[in-house]
């Protein structure tokens, strides 16, 4: 595991009681189907799909960011109602495209990290743009529903990754959960994947460990706390120590 960078806001109980996941690209590799549903709803649409687009637009945001940009690309402003008609049309094919597959595409290593986690006694959760429906359904095909007890989705939230709101939910709802947690973003490390959802944690003040799972290992080495190829480099012992040991550094400003 690449010990990265680490840059630390106010904080004096830097002890890990948390990891925060991204789903696609973290726990499913389902991209590829998520570009063909969209590349599909266009045509529906009659608008075309144009190669390379989904990656610039689409890798790391909601679906409702990505097709609202979509849209706006070729002239096209809808209403409210009808963005979440579109939404829900490609959950419904992004279901049953799920459901036809028999055995899900997960990346190597997450058995053993959530192993990690509960061996720790670290509260998960999940963070995504994804809808809840979908992420509902692939946490139960893999039989991980129970290890995760909060889940921020897309239908939570307006915003999208790089904002932080998504992360910032995810502690609000754990403190709910456990108030005794007394959780601090400082506390938690985020698992992601892309360079929108790496801004998004480090906005909301949380490490994060950028997996290459979708983007080369040294895209993420330059842009999260630590970087790793797979799920199962991450030391979660090792990045206790780093937290336990931590010491607040002062604001660097730009002359």
């Amino acid at each position: 595991m690449d010990s990265g960078s680490w840059v630390l806001g106010q904080q004096y109980n830097m002890t890990l009681k948390a990891v925060l996941f991204d789903f696609n690209g973290v726990i499913i590799n389902d991209e590829p189907i998520h570009e063909q549903l969209i590349e599909q709803l266009l045509i529906e649409e009659n608008l075309r799909p144009i190669p390379g687009e989904f990656q610039e637009v689409c890798l790391g945001r909601s679906d409702r960011v990505c097709l609202t940009e979509l849209l706006k690309r070729r002239g096209r402003v809808v209403s409210e109602a009808y963005l979440l008609q579109l939404m829900q049309r490609k959950a419904q094919a992004y279901q049953q495209q799920i459901e036809r597959i028999a055995k899900l595409p997960t990346y190597s290593g997450l058995e053993d990290l959530i192993f990690q986690t509960r061996s720790q006694q670290l509260k998960l959760a999940v963070v995504s743009g994804a809808m809840r429906s979908e992420i509902e359904l692939v946490l139960n095909r893999l039989n991980l529903t129970q290890y995760f007890s909060i889940l921020v989705a897309g239908n939570d939230i307006t915003t999208s990754k790089p904002e932080p709101d998504g992360y910032l939910l995810a502690v609000e709802r754990l403190n709910q959960l456990y108030p005794e947690l007394q959780l601090q973003p400082e506390q938690c490390i985020a698992i992601e994947d892309t360079p929108a959802g790496i801004q998004a944690a480090k906005a909301a003040k949380i490490p994060v460990v950028g997996v290459a799972n979708t983007y080369p290992f040294h895209m993420m080495q330059r842009q999260a706390n630590w970087a790793v190829d797979y799920l199962n480099q991450l030391d979660l012992e090792w990045v206790q120590q780093v937290l336990a040991k931590a010491i607040p550094q002062p604001t660097v400003t730009e002359c």
